[in-house]
């Protein structure tokens, strides 16, 4: 019989320690072994119950959760889900929060979000990162100095050519370093990253300061070009659409795919109708089987195709999902990922 996975909720607010133990509970093999308002009741809840997960508040009285974290990531290494507000600060401190070493977020329920849904995603993800080895895959540092990039002369010919990318845990730290990689003149980079509504706002913006590349978050009606990178709102699908020779983006609404909005699928399914053959497909680490129907349309329909290798994955399930079906041309780690998509544009006939 298999080990119930035992959690640690961390939160000030009495109403959200009692709605996640109450809706966690009814969930198959997850126990929520004890709560705890403040970190330093956490610390002492720990060492007794040595909890498989945390879900961890950021933003609590006596000491914050992005100290508690620091302290926690170096001396107990655990798998951490952070439950933000969905305000702008709060996003910001959740960003925060997965660089230091917590593995997802998740948005505090309200008044606009269904507590049963809720639920049902937090259980999942707990699921995702219960026996994940904190700290393996994940890349903490921005590099000091100047790094080596891969080659810009062949890329100079690129119009109308995209490179699509999906991920989910462990994603923003991998993204991070995809980006970095990736040359000014890159083809237009479209992002799937599964993350709540108003967090890839402030993702989008971090990676913004980072890269050489444009980053931001994707609009309904946005060009696809060259040197812009589009993150995928939360809580929105977006397709890729062409009117003659210009590409550019569909941001929606629609049901959840896979159990999330927005969805890999979706983007990359779009992607094999409107791009096919001029395009590169890549999945990274991530739960779940999103992502793994669209590559395998994407690689059938001519499109290059890459998957992040399983030993630079926090999560290896989108990868191994899109291998198993054949979806996957080159598998690759992480800092192989931005060379391996730029060789493979290289291959692309103008």
């Amino acid at each position: 019989m298999e080990k119930n996975i035992k959690v640690l909720v961390v939160d000030d607010s009495a109403i959200v320690r009692k709605v996640f133990t109450e809706e966690l509970s009814k969930e198959r093999g997850i126990e929520v072994v004890g709560t705890a308002p403040d970190p330093y009741v956490a610390r002492d809840k720990i060492l007794k119950l040595k909890p498989d997960v945390i879900t961890l508040d950021i933003e609590m009285p006596r000491m914050d959760g992005i100290t508690f974290l620091r302290k926690l990531m170096k001396y107990y290494p655990i798998p951490v889900i952070i439950v933000s507000s969905l305000t702008q600060q709060g996003s910001k401190l959740a960003l925060e929060a997965l660089a230091i070493g917590a593995l997802e977020v998740i948005s505090k329920p309200s008044a606009a979000y269904s507590v049963g849904d809720m639920s049902l995603q937090l259980a999942d993800k707990i699921r995702a990162v219960a026996t994940v080895k904190v700290g393996i895959g994940q890349k903490k540092e921005e590099p000091a100095g100047i790094k080596e990039k891969p080659s810009l002369h062949a890329l100079s010919e690129t119009t109308n050519k995209i490179i699509a990318i999906g991920a989910s845990t462990g994603g923003t730290e991998a993204l991070k370093v995809v980006l970095m990689d990736m040359p000014l003149n890159s083809p237009g980079i479209l992002v799937v990253q599964h993350m709540p509504a108003k967090f890839t706002t402030s993702f989008a913006e971090r990676l913004d300061t980072l890269c050489e590349m444009t980053v931001k978050e994707a609009e309904d009606g946005d060009s696809v070009v060259n040197g812009k990178v589009l993150i995928a709102p939360g809580n929105y699908h977006m397709l890729l659409k062409r009117s003659g020779a210009r590409y550019y983006v569909q941001v929606k609404n629609g049901p959840l795919v896979h159990h999330q909005r927005p969805s890999v699928d979706v983007l990359f399914k779009s992607v094999a109708d409107y791009a096919g053959v001029n395009a590169v497909g890549v999945i990274l680490t991530g739960m779940g089987a999103d992502g793994a129907a669209g590559l395998l349309k994407m690689r059938q329909a001519g499109a290059r195709t890459i998957a992040q290798d399983e030993k630079s994955c926090v999560v290896f399930g989108m990868p191994k999902e899109a291998i198993k079906i054949g979806a996957v041309e080159d598998v690759v780690s992480l800092n192989e990922v931005a060379r391996s998509a730029i060789s493979s544009i290289q291959k692309i006939k103008a």
